[in-house]
């Protein structure tokens, strides 16, 4: 019989097959959508993004209302934690994610397709992030984080609405469906995203894997002798920790979310063969390259930083309604926002 720790791998493998699959059929991205949101362009992509949390949310709230997973124990419902290096980390997240052209999960996506530009993103993020965790920049984020940190009682939508004098039930229920209806009502307004089942079946699928890692990490990982970390989707430490790995794999042993990483990598590549999208592309220019390199190590410390990504915090932080998640991702959409649009738009370049 498998331990409970097998079962964690597998089931994340299966778990990053499929993000990669739908990843790459759909363009699932958040750096995209707002793209085409700003650029008044395909705005199908934004109410993809907003419909996958909408169903994170509500999936993983139920699992955590049943009582089969304690979100509290994650990262996210930490009752410390800094607002200022959340939010700067979401910036330089965001702006960094519009100079790589992508998020550490779009480039895993990418390079699966034969992208040869997301693999040199991958690799800078990967050592830039655990430079930040581990490594020469670590001391500087400990100290920023020791210097800005506050304690507080309250650190989610629900746990507010308790000091107002609701059940904490009743508080999680009606936090949550507020924010899904909200959620779900943008999402099906635009009369384009409701004629395409592509996209409303991405934005589904993607936002019950958050709840499906929850279930994993949390459920079927809840071992009293052997327990794991209860987390789910979520890619800046998890490609610092596979890239550790490939390197250094003995005494070293394999995580949820390293499994997740090669199961997206594996899912990618496997949809981009059968269906016939593989293409090897490389840079256009050094320029390109540099570009691409400087925005792949904002994504690393900024990611770190902001204790996940635009998966990481806007879909699985934000899953459990913590107020950290939403700093987080008010950092990201900035940053992303401020490379797309103003003084500081990162210009295009030609793609070879």
């Amino acid at each position: 019989m498998e331990s409970s720790a097998q079962l964690v791998i597998l089931a994340g493998l299966a778990i990053g097959l499929i993000y990669g699959a739908v990843g790459l059929l759909s363009g699932f991205c958040l750096m995209s959508s707002m793209r085409g949101w700003l650029a008044e362009g395909d705005r199908r992509l934004v109410r993809t993004y907003a419909l996958a949390i909408a169903v994170a949310i509500a999936a993983s709230q139920f699992l955590a209302g049943s009582g089969m997973v304690d979100l509290g124990r994650s990262i996210y419902l930490q009752q410390t934690f800094s607002v200022p290096v959340l939010f700067l980390g979401g910036l330089l997240f965001g702006y960094g994610m519009v100079l790589s052209n992508g998020c550490g999960s779009r480039a895993l996506v990418l390079l699966g397709r034969g992208n040869l530009r997301s693999f040199v993103v991958v690799i800078v993020l990967a050592i830039a992030a655990q430079m930040t965790l581990k490594g020469l920049i670590a001391p500087a984020r400990i100290a920023l984080v020791q210097a800005s940190q506050t304690t507080v009682s309250v650190n989610s939508l629900p746990s507010l609405l308790v000091v107002f004098g609701l059940a904490e039930s009743l508080s999680r229920a009606l936090a949550a469906a507020a924010t899904v209806v909200a959620l779900i009502l943008f999402a099906f307004a635009q009369p384009a995203f409701r004629r395409s089942p592509g996209q409303i079946a991405a934005g589904v699928i993607v936002g019950l894997l958050v709840a499906g890692g929850w279930y994993v990490t949390g459920y079927l990982g809840a071992d009293d002798f052997n327990p794991v970390p209860v987390t789910s989707l979520t890619f800046i430490a998890p490609i610092a920790d596979a890239l550790q790995y490939a390197m250094l794999s003995t005494g070293l042993t394999l995580n949820f979310g390293v499994a997740t990483v090669v199961g997206v990598f594996a899912g990618s590549l496997a949809t981009a063969l059968a269906t016939g999208r593989f293409k090897l592309e490389g840079y256009s220019s050094p320029r390109h390259m540099l570009r691409s390199g400087a925005g792949a190590a904002l994504m690393g410390v900024g990611g770190v930083m902001a204790f996940g990504c635009s998966i990481g915090q806007g879909l699985t932080g934000l899953s459990t309604l913590a107020l950290g998640s939403f700093v987080a991702l008010a950092g990201i959409l900035l940053g992303t926002t401020a490379g797309l649009r103003g003084s500081l738009r990162v210009q295009p370049l030609a793609v070879a």
